[in-house]
């Protein structure tokens, strides 16, 4: 084996990223604090070719250098839109058709392996604040909440990381489900 070259891998540019089809998924960031998992999350939508990225309250706007420097230009791939408020987003979004998850540890959420998942439908996936989580209202606003099942000692994981585990198997379970 032999690690491929980046020629090799066949990438989209940015033109054709813009004009390839989309999966039906957007990503909400509820206050996140840190540029950089902002650009985290960014990186991670275009690998999975998601709808958008959905930037919230003090949630950090491109153009900026810190979410360059984890989104590596993710952040010109990615179609995102700004929200002052949360609620408005959750608004929008559900008008638009989308079914809201808030994920985050609450009684009765679903477990992400066991969330019901259609490939015929959109989705959109909150993620909250780095301290607060997802905010009680836009909770009690969403379709449903999701949580990663955890058995170490800590009660939560970093939002790129739990952005990334959510958005990886929404992506395998609607493209397989197809």
């Amino acid at each position: 084996m032999r690690k491929l070259r980046i020629t090799e891998m066949n990438r989209l540019s940015v033109d054709e990223f813009k004009e390839s089809h989309k999966l039906p998924l957007v990503v909400v960031l509820d206050n996140v604090r840190s540029l950089y998992n902002v650009g985290s999350v960014f990186r991670t939508s275009d690998a999975f070719r998601i709808e958008k990225v959905v930037l919230c309250g003090i949630s950090a706007c491109p153009p900026n250098n810190e979410i360059h420097k984890t989104a590596l230009g993710a952040e010109d791939s990615v179609d995102w839109k700004f929200y002052e408020d949360t609620m408005d987003a959750v608004k929008d979004l559900h008008e638009e058709g989308y079914f809201i998850y808030s994920v985050e540890q609450v009684t009765d959420s679903t477990k992400l392996q066991d969330a019901p998942i259609d490939s015929t439908k959109k989705y959109a996936v909150i993620m909250g604040n780095e301290v607060k989580g997802v905010r009680q209202d836009v909770i009690d606003a969403s379709d449903g909440c999701l949580e990663i099942p955890q058995f170490g000692t800590k009660h939560s994981m970093n939002v790129s990381v739990t952005a990334g585990i959510v958005i990886w198997e929404m992506a395998r379970r609607m493209i397989l489900s197809k």
